[in-house]
């Protein structure tokens, strides 16, 4: 195993080899000729008959070269470059080895894939490469109607018969992973890695999946194990997730710098580049995050992620149309909920109140449409009636959505779903275990602050609204400027003792 690249060696030795003892070392002729004081070369030899198996083992070369032509004389010496793979090979390829695959590459193998199946109906292998290909752009393109036709596929693959296919099973799990259900991408997610510990795929979306069931344990062992079966790249970009999640920025920041140098593919290089936007961004950078979500574009231009991450730091930088701009790029790649809330924010912050509530309603048509496709949109719909909508209707979306999930993401959605319904006072310990519990960002802080002041207690609202613009002073358009005016009403803290 190479200690640097994390990949298998070639068992072969380059060094150079010392002769058994008595034994001289004879320089080879070719390179002695025309060196002035060289012996002369030997005597020339007989040439050999070429036989028969000089053409069996030219013709075995041809065969091993996978439809590229290799000739390979008797010694093994004349070798050409293997061919190339084709798209859909390195799709094949980077899903095996637990790397993310450019979109296109999906869908070269998901059109190969459905003639083989279509050729051959009974072949259960290439029904779970299908339906783990279709598990995987639907999650990454969050396209209504992806996600059911991933299911069927691999759905068909276990009903072959006979032991599991792991891919299958890895499938499901990033499937379940996609439509935010945490327990059932735990649930396939250990199945797949029980049936076989050394493979990637399995514990990329335990690490996803712990945390959004409140199993913070579960994540560092998940990591602990990926980093023993694959370090490199794709554990690194996982590892700084898992960090982020604990509040371990500057370990979340250079694990993923590190991912980032390393990666093997484009893709790959796009994913570690996004995240590290990600965090960039919610530390108040606003222009390195832009810096490194352009520099993911670049990598793998339909990246949505990257795009969404693009929007908020041009609208960060007070370069409010280009981020519009920004937004409708992203809506295009994937048209996920969360990025129409987003964009309505910051038109509402722009006053153009119209095309605001125009955009709250694409994402509430967005939300129906995956929630028919097996898609869980409690969160996001729970956060859009709470501070556009109905407050009661997002604290029945996300009582659900916490009973079910009962980590920080969902704690602090419902407790400001509660402060904005009029209840603070139930809202409160959601929202400090969300603070407590969560990543340290500026959001939770803000909602925390808003909630204090919302109970008279203005020393604790001036602490958190003054950390959520420590950490990020233009977290959102629209809220980072509400808690800059509560600050200035509630002015500087007052010293000495009080009053009498």
């Amino acid at each position: 195993m190479d200690r640097e690249t994390g990949r298998p060696g070639t068992g072969l030795r380059t060094g150079p080899r010392t002769p058994p003892a008595g034994v001289a070392r004879t320089p080879r002729p070719r390179l002695a000729q025309g060196v002035p004081g060289a012996p002369p070369p030997p005597p020339a030899r007989r040439p050999r008959r070429r036989g028969p198996r000089l053409l069996a083992a030219v013709g075995v070369g041809l065969l091993l070269a996978g439809g590229g032509v290799v000739a390979v004389d008797r010694l093994g010496q004349d070798r050409a470059a293997p061919a190339p793979l084709t798209p859909a090979g390195r799709a094949l390829a980077a899903t095996g080895a637990g790397r993310p695959a450019a979109l296109a590459d999906l869908a070269a193998l998901i059109g190969e894939r459905r003639e083989r199946v279509r050729r051959a109906p009974a072949n259960r292998a290439s029904w779970a490469v299908l339906g783990a290909a279709l598990a995987e752009r639907a999650a990454r393109s969050g396209a209504p109607g992806a996600y059911t036709e991933a299911e069927r596929a691999l759905q068909r693959a276990l009903a072959q018969g006979g032991t599991p296919d792991v891919r299958a099973l890895t499938g499901l799990a990033v499937l379940a992973a996609a439509r935010q259900d945490w327990a059932g991408a735990v649930r396939w997610g250990e199945a797949a890695r029980d049936r076989a510990p050394g493979r990637v795929g399995a514990y990329r979306v335990l690490l996803e999946a712990y945390p959004g069931t409140g199993d913070a344990e579960g994540a560092d062992r998940a990591l602990e194990r990926l980093r023993k079966v694959r370090p490199g790249p794709v554990a690194e970009v996982a590892a700084a997730w898992v960090h982020r999640e604990r509040g371990w920025r500057e370990d979340a920041e250079a694990t993923v710098y590190d991912a980032a140098a390393r990666a093997a593919t484009p893709a790959e290089r796009a994913a570690a580049l996004s995240r590290a936007g990600d965090l960039a961004w919610e530390r108040g950078e606003a222009e390195t995050a832009l810096a490194r979500y352009e520099g993911a574009l670049r990598a793998e231009p339909e990246h949505d992620g990257a795009a969404a991450g693009r929007a908020r730091a041009l609208a960060g930088l007070g370069r409010s149309e280009e981020a519009l701009t920004a937004w409708a790029r992203a809506r295009a790649a994937a048209p996920r909920p969360g990025y129409a809330v987003e964009s309505g924010e910051l038109l509402l912050a722009l006053g153009r109140s119209a095309e605001a509530a125009d955009h709250f309603a694409l994402a509430r048509h967005q939300a129906a449409a995956l929630a028919r496709d097996g898609v869980r949109q409690e969160l996001v719909l729970g956060r859009l009636e709470a501070d556009h909508g109905d407050p009661a209707e997002a604290v029945r979306l996300l009582t659900e959505e916490h009973r079910r999930h009962p980590g920080p993401a969902a704690s602090g959605a419902l407790g400001w779903a509660l402060h904005k319904a009029g209840r603070s006072a139930e809202a409160l310990p959601r929202l400090r275990a969300a603070v407590k519990d969560g990543p340290n960002t500026a959001r939770p802080a803000y909602h925390l602050g808003m909630v204090h002041l919302a109970l008279g207690e203005r020393g604790a609202a001036r602490r958190q609204l003054t950390r959520a613009l420590r950490l990020a002073p233009e977290f959102s358009p629209l809220h980072a400027e509400r808690a800059r005016r509560e600050l200035a009403t509630l002015g500087e803290p007052a010293w000495g003792p009080p009053p009498a």
